[in-house]
This record gives C-alpha cells, sequence and structure tokens, in this order.
C-alpha cells in the first residue's frame, strides 16, 4: 500500500510513498549478528575507478547479511519479523530455525509473521518455500533464482518481480523470465515459491529533490545542456534535437548489444528484445 499527503509543503505536493503497513511494527533495529559494516564505494569498481556516475553521499546505513543459498535443507524455520532494507527495493523476513540459527531471506508477497518456510523436496508448495526448479509443479510462480547449482540466487530478486516455471526437459527446466525473456536453467539450481513483496514500490515518488540525496544519488546534468567541449549533445544556438542517446565520451547508450557470451546465449530461447 502507498500513501499519499496532504499538500501543505511543496515537497508534500506530489510526495507519493510506502505505508510500511506489512512490516513489523514492534521490532526498530535489524538483528545485530546479521548485520556489518557498509562501505562507502559510491559507484566505484574493485579499482577505485568511477563504473557508475552521479552517486555519493546518502544516509549511513548497515549492510543486512541475507541468505541466498537457502541450504538449510529439510529444516523449518519461523518468519520472526518482516523488516525494511534499505540496501533493495524488497522487503526482508528474519527466520528463526528449529535448530537455533537466525537468518534473514527476501519477504516473498503474502508471507506473514508467524508462517513456516524452509527447503525441501517436494510438498508443501507453499509461499516462502524453497526447492530445487525438478521438484516444482509446471506454471509455479518463482523469485530467487539459482544460475549455478549451489551458488546462490543470482535472478529475480527485486521488489514486485516474479518469473513462472513453463516446462521440464532433459536435466533443464524453461522459464520465463520478468523482462519476457524465455530461457532454459539447470534442473538442480534452486528457486523460492511465491513472487517477492512490495509490488507497490515502483508507485513511489520521492516529492523533492533532498530525498533523492538521502539515497545516495546525486544530480545528473543533461549532456544538451553542456558547451561541446564536455559532451556529444553540447552546443549549438538555442535547443539542439535529433541526437543519439550516448556518454560524455561518445559510447551510444542504446540500439546496440553489449552481450557477447555465445556460451551463455544458447540458454536463450526468446530474448527479451522486442522485434
Amino acid at each position: 500500500m502507498t500513501k499519499k499527503f496532504r499538500p501543505i509543503t511543496p515537497s508534500l505536493r506530489k510526495l507519493v510513498m510506502p505505508s510500511f503497513d506489512e512490516l513489523n511494527p514492534i521490532k526498530k533495529r535489524p538483528e545485530k549478528n546479521l548485520t556489518q559494516k557498509k562501505s562507502r564505494i559510491n559507484g566505484r569498481n574493485n579499482h577505485g575507478r568511477i563504473t557508475c556516475r552521479h552517486r555519493g553521499g546518502g544516509h549511513k546505513r548497515k549492510f543486512r547479511l541475507i541468505d541466498f543459498r537457502r541450504d538449510k535443507d529439510d529444516i523449518l524455520a519461523k518468519v520472526a519479523s518482516i523488516e525494511y532494507d534499505p540496501n533493495r527495493t524488497a522487503h526482508i523476513a528474519l527466520l528463526h530455525y528449529t535448530d537455533g540459527e537466525k537468518s534473514y531471506i527476501i519477504a516473498p508477497q503474502g508471507l506473514k509473521v508467524g508462517d513456516n518456510v524452509g527447503t525441501t523436496k517436494g510438498a508443501p508448495f507453499k509461499v516462502g518455500y524453497c526447492m530445487k526448479l525438478k521438484y516444482m509443479p509446471l506454471g509455479s510462480v518463482i523469485h530467487n533464482i539459482e544460475l549455478y547449482p549451489g551458488r546462490g540466487a543470482t535472478l529475480v530478486r527485486s521488489a514486485g518481480l516474479s518469473a513462472q516455471l513453463l516446462a521440464k526437459s532433459a536435466n533443464h527446466v524453461t522459464i520465463k523470465m520478468p523482462s519476457g525473456e524465455v530461457r532454459l536453467i539447470k534442473e538442480e539450481c534452486k528457486a523460492t515459491l511465491g513472487s517477492i513483496s512490495n509490488s507497490e514500490h515502483n508507485l513511489r515518488v520521492d516529492g523533492k529533490a533532498g530525498r533523492t540525496r538521502w539515497k545516495g544519488i546525486r544530480p545528473t546534468v543533461r549532456g544538451v545542456a553542456m558547451n561541446p567541449v564536455d559532451h556529444p549533445h553540447g552546443g549549438g544556438e538555442g535547443k539542439s534535437k535529433g541526437n543519439h542517446p550516448q556518454s560524455p565520451w561518445a559510447g551510444f547508450a542504446k540500439g546496440f548489444k553489449t552481450k557477447k557470451n555465445k556460451k551463455k546465449n544458447k540458454m536463450i530461447i526468446k530474448s527479451r528484445r522486442k522485434k
């Protein structure tokens, strides 16, 4: 659910915020043993070079350790709380396993405090249960999908997303991704049943520039507002148009493929690109 505000100030006029009704109102702080310090890399890679521009600043955060492997087979866990995570768009769920261990997972839509979840080899086929793709019934709505067995989920992890299990063949299953791409994945890979929570995340409107800065996003200057020396779109008397979208170093931003791995391309049955 989202909530709107009375426009008593300019920043509240178009503000749309999530209501957080599904979160646990009692628990305010994350589980201490499942958090760690989050270093500020601000769009930089492992060499310290900026690879994603216009990032920096923002509110201080703690990183929540999420269990993407779900490798505690046949051990049930109870959902202790549904919590907010500032590092991702989806909500997270705190699990208390029967053997005393605790962990965070990405919360599926419809999961409530007190529900039981686990990693099994079949039934029950309920929201939040994790299992290998070969055990899931056809037509299942899934998320948190592994690309390689045992490495942990890497696909379909953002708010509101889900994929669908279409078919099973020799050692592989066919899955329709949220983008519309249809691809093969090994049947030994794990996935979680259900769609991801916070499906109305895309309806959020920040309302003011300051809230965007709190999220660590810095201002972006349009290329057409620059001089010719600074950007390929710069210069001209008055407003110019008809330029191809590109970076300040004249690298085209749209209209060509960037994926070159033929070994991975053979697993794609239907591309997400519209022809």
